[in-house]
């Protein structure tokens, strides 16, 4: 394989090969206990011509090969591992440091897999020999010489003179599967750069300065410095390998130091995607095999994520304390980038392979649409549904079962994009999911879901169609340009709620109509700039190319097979979290209901780490049947399309509202209850000039009794107007309920103060929960026609801002209005606040202000 006439090297890569090979047999033959002076000269001569034998065999190896690809990361990988262990054996021998031995032990074994992976490319090497015994007189001459006859026959059908017909490089289902793995690490980091960034204007109450880290992803603009373009062109791993130091961002504690990395693994990733589709249509069926990978590693984003309660749990607000897997997603992200392919490589490759009539701008204005709708519609399994989302009794999709739908639709989409690609790439197409996103934004319950499984399969059908299109143009043009749209979609899909921190917020304030229009309308100028590109017959998929037909044959059987698989998988997940016991209070013998409100401020604790895990101990802890929370809504892509409610509820049990849907435009409230929700109403209480106030007025079957309880958040302090207003309206809803009534509420009022008389007063009926508590400010506990049994304020740790609020009620019993106070002795055990919580308490969570419960006669 690699002697050559004349040539020196070989023979010396053959000696250097036997003698490593006996030193080999040498350390492993006579360990370190037979006589360790022997094991230890053998190990180092090993190693010593491991260097030689390496250098010689890369040499040898073909330029521009998979072969010699491969042996470049393995060789580095085995002599990069050198380094750290040679310092823990130092550490070991020398310094004697406990625990040093261990991670030695590690790295000697990450040695040996990458010696084996070097030398087991040799496969690769010999991939295109083939030994046959032949009978030169007889059949067996017959035969070659019928075979050589039908592959002249398909060499002139391929019009390849020469060419192996059945060569597919490239093309594997290894490559295939490695393709997918490395669209997965670049969703996951793209999907977290924008989630990190907000945790910045959350602290800050404003706009902070970091969200320009968003400009990240206009990293293609880049390739128009041909250095760069260059150097990403010929080593395309480096960006995919970049790409992953957003998946390691988590080692950093920093937020600031996990945002930077963060958004140099989304600026190589965007590179990457850049670079892997540049050219991509002077190979056959490339484009349409990449970008159907690049959709299914969406899908498996959004299948992790449906795994993990909406936290995809290799994001860098994941580590091992809170379930992530992050150091399973950085042994992924690396193997997959090293083992990536290029399917468009050329040393010759144009800048640009356009006609004059094709429209390099309209198609970055389609990359832009198409990312956005992928990343704001279909990163999570649980959007589609919480759009349509419009209380109990039940009337449309819920994202657990039926986010699995989501996903078999979004598999479907990309079948489609394989096998009907011409269809999805017209104009009545286009069409037909206008016709979707309008049902989808103007309909509630399946109606509006049906509306938006339409535009889910158009989506995901038209990767390769945007996509390949891009690649036909410089990627500075396309993906440079398209990122740059990109970064205004997001930013009108945050002003149209945020309307109230940001400049000019008022002119897209509520318009989620506008913001979705724009995206069809980017995504109709990339299929416009589609229909103008005109590929000469000769380049065609015709009947007679035999090697494209099966070419195309073999990818849809790709896809077909992964589809398939993925779609079971997440009806697998769906069926295990969806058949669960039913809820159960945790005192029914004392018809005991404690309620509590805590705004959790999007589930992101102070050092910038999900926080849902945490939430739930205490919720789990204080024993609460009901719960309101508000500041819940994350279905954003500045808050990466979370479901606060669903880990809490399923793992603790509970009834789970999400209330108003991220398409009415509000920060959100949710309410999680152990009793079942008979009926719920979501509101949107006046609000002419700030943000808009949300409110869940849900009726509960409590031990056979119905119980009405309001989860509300007022607008902000300076907007007197507006909470005056919507005081008032939480008033009448308050006081238009003949059942007894709990008010969890975040009212923005000094207590007996102001609006304070208005949600406490004769026209709503509601009573303070302790109206001696004069340090409050945001959250209040009322109620009414019901008997208070204590209240309590417990510290909130570093979770959020916040602390929680507590009370309980005694179900059945007269209610009681008198403030008197009894002393804790005189109330039995199962109606007690946990001890748990008294003088320094548990993980920072403590009763505070009072430093005890309050009872009450």
């Amino acid at each position: 394989m690699t002697v050559s006439k004349g040539a020196i090297t070989p023979y010396i890569l053959l000696v250097v090969g036997v003698l490593r090979t006996l030193t080999c047999g040498g350390w492993t033959y006579v360990t370190s206990t037979d006589d360790h002076d022997w094991h230890d000269i053998f190990m180092i001569s090993y190693l010593i011509l491991t260097l030689p034998w390496t250098i010689l065999r890369i040499q040898l190896t073909p330029k521009n090969t998979p072969a010699r690809t491969y042996r470049v990361w393995t060789a580095s990988l085995f002599f990069g591992t050198l380094v750290p262990l040679v310092y823990y054996f130092i550490q070991h021998k020398v310094h004697r440091i406990a625990g040093a031995y261990t991670i030695y032990a590690f790295f000697e074994w990450s040695l040996i897999v990458f010696d084996l992976a070097f030398d087991s490319i040799s496969a690769v090497d010999f991939g295109s020999l083939e030994i046959q015994i032949v009978d030169t007189k007889g059949i067996t001459r017959l035969a070659a010489e019928k075979k050589a006859a039908l592959e002249q026959t398909a060499r002139s059908l391929n019009g390849a003179s020469g060419k192996s017909s059945r060569k597919h490089h490239g093309f594997s289902n290894f490559e295939f599967v490695v393709s997918i793995l490395n669209w997965f690490i670049f969703w996951s980091v793209f999907t977290a750069l924008p989630l990190l960034i907000w945790y910045f204007p959350l602290w800050y109450m404003g706009i902070s300065g970091y969200e320009a880290f968003l400009a990240s992803i206009i990293a293609p603009l880049l390739l128009a410095v041909p250095f760069i373009s260059g150097l990403f062109k010929y080593v395309y791993q480096l960006p995919l390998l970049g790409t992953v130091i957003g998946v390691a961002a988590y080692w950093a504690t920093s937020p600031v130091a996990r945002l930077e990395l963060v958004a140099l693994g989304a600026a190589c990733g965007t590179i990457s995607l850049a670079v892997q589709f540049w050219g991509i249509s002077a190979r056959p069926s490339a484009g349409v095999h990449r970008a159907t990978t690049f959709s299914l590693g969406l899908i498996l984003s959004s299948i992790a994520k449906l795994a993990f309660y909406t936290n995809n749990p290799i994001w860098p607000i994941m580590h091992e304390e809170n379930g992530g897997w992050n150091k399973t997603g950085v042994a992924i992200g690396i193997f997959a980038a090293l083992f990536a392919t290029r399917l468009q490589y050329s040393s010759t490759q144009p800048n640009s392979v356009a006609g004059k009539n094709e429209s390099g701008i309209a198609t970055a204005f389609g990359v832009g649409g198409l990312m956005f709708a992928l990343h704001t519609l279909l990163s999570d399994s649980s959007t589609l549904t919480l759009w349509v989302w419009e209380g109990y009794p039940v009337r449309g999709p819920l994202p657990v079962p039926h986010g699995f739908i989501t996903i078999a639709a979004m598999g479907f989409g990309a079948y489609l994009g394989v096998s009907k690609r011409a269809v999805s790439g017209n104009f009545p197409a286009y069409i037909i999911s206008n016709i979707g996103a309008i049902v989808f934004y103007s309909f509630s319950g399946w109606v509006g879901y049906l509306g938006g499984l339409v535009l889910t399969v158009y989506l995901v059908s038209i990767v390769p169609v945007i996509l390949e299109s891009a690649g036909r143009h410089h990627p500075a043009k396309t993906f440079g340009v398209g990122f740059v749209v990109l970064v205004f979609l997001y930013l009108a899909h945050v002003w149209i709620v945020a309307y109230a921190f940001v400049p000019g917020g008022p002119l897209l304030r509520e318009r989620t109509d506008i913001v979705l229009a724009a995206q069809q309308i980017c995504i109709g100028l990339g299929i416009w700039a589609n229909s103008k590109i005109r590929i000469p017959a000769s380049n065609a998929l015709g009947a007679n190319n035999t090697n494209a037909i099966s070419l195309a044959r073999k990818i849809r059987s790709q896809v077909l097979v992964t589809v398939t698989l993925l779609t079971a998988l997440s009806g697998a997940i769906s069926f295990k979290r969806f058949h669960r016991d039913d809820p159960k209070p945790h005192h029914p013998e004392s018809k005991l209901m404690t309620a509590g409100i805590w705004t959790i401020h999007f589930g992101l604790d102070n050092d910038m780490w999900a926080s849902e895990g945490r939430m739930r101990d205490v919720i789990e802890e204080l024993e609460i049947d009901v719960i309101g929370f508000l500041e819940s809504d994350t279905q954003r892509a500045i808050m990466g399309f979370r479901d606060l409610t669903q880990q809490i509820a399923e793992e603790l049990g509970y009834y789970a509202d999400f209330g108003p849907g991220p398409n009415k435009h509000t920060w959100g409230c949710a309410l999680l209850s152990k009793f079942p929700i008979l009926n719920s109403t979501h509101h949107l209480l006046p609000s002419p000039v700030g943000e808009l106030a949300p409110a869940i007025h849900a009726t509960l079957d409590v031990y056979g009794e119905p119980i009405d309880v309001v989860v509300f958040h007022s607008g902000q302090e300076e907007d007197v107007e507006d909470r005056r207003l919507q005081s008032l309206g939480v008033a009448d809803i308050m006081g238009g309920s003949s059942n007894p009534t709990v008010l969890l509420s975040y009212l923005v009022t000094k207590p007996l103060q102001g609006n304070y008389n208005t949600y406490v007063s004769d026209k709503s009926g509601m009573h303070d929960i302790d109206p001696s508590d004069w340090d409050r400010w945001c959250e209040y506990i009322l109620y009414k026609d019901l008997k208070r049994s204590s209240y309590a304020r417990v510290s909130r740790s570093t979770i959020t801002d916040t602390e929680i609020q507590v009370g309980k009620f005694l179900i059945g019993q007269p209610p009681n209005y008198s403030n008197e106070r009894v002393d804790e002795s005189q109330v039995p055990e199962d109606l007690r606040f946990p001890a748990l919580f008294r003088g320094e308490g548990v993980r920072g969570h403590r009763y505070h202000v009072f430093d005890e419960p309050r009872y009450f006669l």
